[in-house]
């Protein structure tokens, strides 16, 4: 039995804007379909995506167990060799034992209590940043939701202000090579990203080995287990991760949100009068993860079959990719309630956003703490906030896999 055949519009300007339609007809007529023009099968349900997530037998690689001759893929493009390193050595696109090994040396670095201590200097960010913005109309994405998450990364680093003005450009190119096609001229890009990005931090590991600092460059440095350590390039490819997979989630996820509770604005007005309270930051936790259900900020993930496997009567050999429609499963009837409608108090919120087993993301519970502290800042400081134009259709930069509002100017009312 072959699957039904769909070409999944990924670079359509409307499919982009409003994907929800389109996923549903597609979610309702089949669980999973093949893209012959991508050359892969995609699921569509929670239920299947959260599986697969958990399923050893694929892998976010392929090639810790085969060669590429045995995969018959073409030889690498030696136009993102540098790119290609910093792939496939970092935490996200490793696999056992190597993701268990960095993982573990990474989580001595990245705790809870490291995390949870950058509250009070997210939210002296947030209030200086508030008040530099002008008392007219605005550009919440460049003039807040981008600017934020950089800086704490940068916070969280160590990287001093001097040398942050490159970053959010480092991010925007590297990340562009993981859409399903892109130019000879963002390779260029995204080489060069990689190449300064790790320059800077070479530096400034040598400078923390010197003279450590109570910041997460230091804390990758001195990370050690029965002996092992980071090595430096493992370093570098972590600390560019961190940067690019919580800068583009947090700068998409935060101006999404605010453009789906501006649409309904009683919504926003809810958080509005609850934002100045004492004890109001569980509220906007509660809101922050249906914001992130409801809008998904990293809408398609992908795997790679391990072996051959059977999806839905479809077999998938070894190196092939598999889809996981993140934004499809999240708004999928058969694990939510009312799945089309923006409930700010769901809860329990099984989403997919974080992704689920080996590779559940670590840097979760940042983009948690920097998210809903981001969003009761704005509520607290303009509870009258609106959309400068309801009408008009927002636009969308870059695809679908990284896909984030272009502006969105708002006014604070």
């Amino acid at each position: 039995m072959s699957l039904p055949a769909f070409a999944l519009p990924l670079t359509d300007p409307a499919f982009v804007r409003d994907p929800s339609p389109w996923l549903a007809r597609v979610r309702e007529e089949t669980p999973a379909f093949r893209d012959p023009r991508l050359g892969r099968v995609f699921l569509t349900r929670h239920g299947d995506i959260a599986a697969l997530l958990r399923d050893r037998r694929f892998g976010r690689s392929a090639l810790h167990r085969y060669s590429r001759d045995e995969l018959g893929w073409p030889p690498p493009d030696s136009a993102q060799a540098n790119f290609d390193a910093f792939n496939g050595n970092h935490l996200l696109d490793s696999e056992p034992p190597k993701h268990t090994r960095l993982r573990s040396l990474v989580s001595l670095a990245f705790t809870p209590r490291r995390v949870e201590a950058l509250a009070g200097r997210i939210e002296a960010l947030l209030a200086r940043q508030l008040a530099e913005v002008g008392g007219g109309r605005f550009d919440l994405v460049a003039e807040y939701a981008e600017s934020l998450p950089v800086t704490v990364i940068a916070e969280l680093l160590g990287v001093p202000p001097e040398e942050r003005s490159q970053l959010r450009p480092w991010s925007a190119a590297i990340v562009r090579l993981y859409e399903p096609s892109y130019t000879r001229e963002e390779q260029v890009a995204a080489e060069r990203a990689v190449l300064d990005f790790s320059a800077l931090l070479r530096d400034l590991a040598h400078l923390r080995r010197q003279a450590p600092r109570d910041d997460l460059i230091t804390a990758l440095v001195q990370a050690e287990e029965g002996g092992d350590r980071l090595t430096e390039r493992e370093l570098i490819d972590t600390c560019i991760l961190l940067l690019n997979a919580g800068h583009e989630a947090s700068v998409n996820g935060l101006s999404a949100g605010v453009l789906a509770l501006l649409r309904e604005p009683e919504k926003w007005r809810t958080l509005a009068q609850a934002a100045p309270r004492q004890g109001s930051l569980p509220l906007f936790r509660t809101a922050l993860e249906e914001l992130l259900r409801f809008d998904t900020p990293l809408p398609l993930f992908e795997r790679y079959a391990l072996e051959e496997v059977t999806l839905h009567g479809e077999t998938v050999r070894p190196g092939e990719k598999v889809g996981l429609l993140y934004a499809s499963g999240n708004r999928d009837p058969r694990r939510f309630e009312r799945p089309d409608e923006l409930d700010l108090t769901r809860d329990p919120n099984p989403h997919l956003t974080f992704g689920l087993g080996t590779h559940y993301c670590l840097g979760a519970p940042l983009a948690r703490l920097e998210l809903s502290l981001s969003l009761r800042a704005l509520a607290r400081t303009f509870p009258g906030l609106r959309l400068a134009d309801p009408a008009s259709e927002p636009e969308y930069v870059g695809g679908f896999v990284i896909r984030g509002l272009r502006r969105l100017d708002v006014v604070p009312g």
